[in-house]
């Protein structure tokens, strides 16, 4: 048997066959694809963390004595 898999567009929510015949899957087409990118490069979406660290909590590169 050959069941077609079908997702939802993540950003305009169109049906997307899962196979070679979709490039983009997820997404419906390279404009969707895009759309996303730039959210995350704006920083619009992010992976939600358990805490507020900076970018240097926790690390250093000098060694402790």
């Amino acid at each position: 048997m050959s069941d077609v898999t079908t997702v939802n567009c993540p950003t305009c929510n169109k049906p997307v066959i899962w196979g070679e015949q979709s490039p983009y899957r997820p997404f419906c087409s390279k404009r969707c694809q895009l759309i996303d990118l730039g959210e995350w490069a704006a920083e619009e979406k992010r992976i939600p963390s358990s805490g507020d660290l900076s970018d240097t909590d926790g690390w250093s590169e000098e060694k402790e004595l």
